[in-house]
């Protein structure tokens, strides 16, 4: 079934079964493939990506359920002066060692900081609690959200 969807500003028309999770959807069909597969039960958050500024996991979401809301991928989030703020913080307090889970933080971190600008550790803790990263970065996580957020960096 055709769907017509607007993945980092652009229009793409993608011809899916309507069950295809959108993850599949941005890596195999149109080939945006920064989004990752990590459990594919919706727990690790690798495959976050936006629906209209909300995060949500890709490997959970069927494509018939996105309907006209924007998506917004790894690819696309650096274009937005608050995501650009995010990866560059991210390098910044060098956060990424495997890399693998980075994407799902960023985006999942993009989202936080949309919604509250300025969050408390609990505040950063809630939202980042679904995205795991088996290295452990997770103290520079919260060094790096706040640094994008404009407050102390330091956990």
């Amino acid at each position: 079934m055709p769907y017509t969807l607007k993945v980092n500003g652009k229009m793409q028309t993608v011809d899916v079964e309507a069950d295809t999770p959108l993850l599949w959807v941005l890596r195999d069909t149109i080939g945006l493939v920064g989004t990752k597969y990590g459990c594919g039960v919706g727990m690790c958050g690798a495959c976050t990506v936006h629906l209209d500024g909300v995060a949500v996991r890709g490997c959970q979401t069927r494509i018939s359920t996105v309907g006209t809301k924007a998506i917004t991928t790894i690819e696309g989030v650096g274009a937005t002066e608050l995501g650009a703020k995010v990866q560059k913080a991210w390098i910044d307090h060098d956060v990424i060692q495997c890399g693998y889970c980075q994407a799902g933080q960023i985006m999942s971190a993009t989202a936080l900081l949309e919604q509250n600008p300025k969050p408390s550790d609990a505040d950063i803790d809630n939202a980042m609690s679904g995205n795991l990263c088996r290295c452990g970065t997770y103290t520079r996580i919260r060094s790096a959200i706040k640094v994008a957020a404009g407050m102390k960096g330091e956990a």
